[in-house]
């Protein structure tokens, strides 16, 4: 899993930003680290959050701000779910493995369609209007820090659950 290296420290902001999405990226998906398949789909809360809903919504968290907000395409054109709610909804067909795909799918898509802007462009697809791409970066590392601290507590209470 990345982790900061110090080299970044003195990099500029945007190698910061990609650093930082990466890592919160890698350590969200390595919540699933060994779990069955059972685990993964565990509800501990009355929401529709679990940990493999997390990486799941994580995924549809980078098509709604590198996709959506950047290309102005409609969520039924990328074929994501309409609100952020539905985006934790698990199918039959959901595995660990492949939402972990469709999760690395999403985030390397991300890194190609940020490629060539710098983080003063601005993106016109998202319902709040007009953005700079440092924003949307902001909201993205807030996303993914938050659920990743969701995760970690689900995790925590799947571990418990297991036999000494």
């Amino acid at each position: 899993m990345p982790t900061i290296e110090p080299a970044v420290f003195d990099a500029p902001l945007r190698e910061q930003f990609d650093a930082f999405l990466d890592e919160h990226r890698a350590r969200l998906a390595a919540t699933l680290d060994g779990l069955t398949e059972e685990e993964a789909r565990a509800s501990f809360v009355p929401s529709k959050t679990t940990l493999l809903g997390l990486i799941k919504h994580a995924a549809f968290v980078e098509r709604v701000w590198f996709d959506e907000a950047f290309t102005c395409r409609s969520r039924a054109e990328i074929g994501i779910p309409a609100t952020p709610d539905d985006s934790f909804d698990l199918d039959p067909e959901d595995t660990v493995a492949s939402v972990l795909v469709d999760h690395t799918d999403a985030h390397a898509a991300s890194r190609r369609a940020t490629a060539t802007v710098t983080l003063d462009d601005v993106v016109t697809g998202n319902r709040r209007g007009p953005l700079p791409v440092r924003w949307v970066y902001l909201h993205v590392l807030r996303e993914l820090a938050q659920h990743l601290g969701h995760a970690d507590i689900l995790r925590e209470q799947v571990m418990a659950r297991r036999p000494s």
